[in-house]
């Protein structure tokens, strides 16, 4: 009597530990999870002996099943449900944690705008020349987890979270209808086998093995993959800001109409600047400065210009860029003590309200 109140009473601390190694380890191997494989978790101190009786109750609670005689034990679709509420639970709570912070996410980043704005605006007005200010990123972004959630017969929603709590999300309009069973099924694989990887790290063989073991619904990951695929690049885009774009105007050298043209249209559309930004930031070397000198540049309509670069780096890899646009005669030292009081400042004030 006493063991059936045991096996039919819920999943204690134990159990589920036992329960989610097997399942994770049948998830990576597709091999059924012996009581030797389970011992060697680091996180149980149990006896071989007591594992056995922990798989056995298992086993009759209905969480896993033996699929042949002297063999190890595979989830069984009860197991697998258990595991992905538990799943869905926890990540579920992440979300609202992120929810909750979003508010105060938007208001730092409304402020972060108008210091950069200020700053860009200060600087023009300080030197004479063209300004540029890239907002902070983070390089190498992170997926952290993926949530799919039916909200028609053949439409998800998918929730990517990135590193730092930055969520994305849209509707996939599928080809195939699917259930509510695949759905957490899909988001049990997706979330175990991409976790924690930056997108240099989803390689082909990793899509490869997750298309497989998605089988019919491999179209799904697909599209799941390229949301993430999309996702991460949107988030690792750069913001730039300008200003003094007519300070060209006031060096001869530069006002000729044909130069000018360039000059503001790169500006305006930033394309340029951004690569020459990607070039700079993760660069800092020596004092942080950095001076490009005509051809020295890869942007083609600043060839005729100096411009001088210098990294704020506000730590975990989060980093922007300043940079000063002028005539070659520039006054250097003048820029580079505005770019190292600029630098500073940033620093500091990112600092103290992050």
């Amino acid at each position: 009597m006493a063991k059936k109140d045991r096996v039919e009473g819920e999943l204690d601390e134990r159990k589920t530990r036992i329960l989610k190694i097997i399942i994770r380890n049948y998830l990576d191997t597709g091999e059924p999870v012996g009581s030797r494989t389970i011992s060697k978790d680091s996180e149980l101190s149990l006896s071989s002996a007591t594992i056995r009786n922990e798989m056995s109750d298992l086993e009759e609670m209905g969480y896993i099943e033996q699929p042949h005689t002297s063999a190890g034990r595979i989830p069984s679709d009860k197991g697998y449900r258990f595991y992905v509420d538990e799943l869905i639970k926890e990540k579920e709570q992440e979300i609202s944690e992120v929810k909750a912070d979003m508010s105060e996410m938007f208001e730092k980043t409304e402020r972060m705008e108008k210091l950069l704005q200020q700053a860009v605006t200060a600087l023009a007005e300080n030197t004479n020349y063209t300004t540029m200010i890239s907002a902070p990123a983070i390089s190498g972004s992170k997926l952290k987890f993926i949530q799919l959630s039916s909200v028609a017969e053949n439409q998800v929603l998918a929730v990517i979270v990135l590193d730092g709590n930055r969520v994305k999300n849209q509707i996939l309009t599928l080809k195939e209808p699917i259930d509510n069973e695949t759905v957490l099924k899909l988001n049990l694989m997706l979330n175990t086998s991409l976790n924690g990887l930056s997108m240099q790290q989803i390689n082909l063989s990793t899509i490869a093995q997750l298309k497989e073991q998605a089988g019919i619904h491999s179209g799904v990951v697909s599209e799941v993959l390229d949301l993430i695929v999309m996702a991460i690049q949107e988030d690792d885009d750069l913001q730039v800001y300008t200003s003094g774009t007519t300070n060209i105007f006031k060096y001869p050298e530069l006002a000729d109409t044909a130069k000018a043209s360039n000059l503001i249209t790169t500006f305006e559309s930033k394309e340029g600047l951004k690569d020459l930004i990607a070039d700079s930031v993760g660069e800092e070397i020596g004092t942080g400065i950095r001076v490009y000198i005509g051809d020295e540049t890869q942007v083609e309509s600043l060839k005729d210009c100096s411009v001088v670069t210098a990294q704020y780096d506000l730590g975990d890899d989060i980093k922007g860029m300043i940079g000063i646009v002028g005539p070659k005669r520039m006054d250097y030292e003048h820029v580079v003590d505005s770019l190292r009081e600029v630098k500073s400042t940033l620093d500091r004030v990112f600092k103290k309200d992050g």
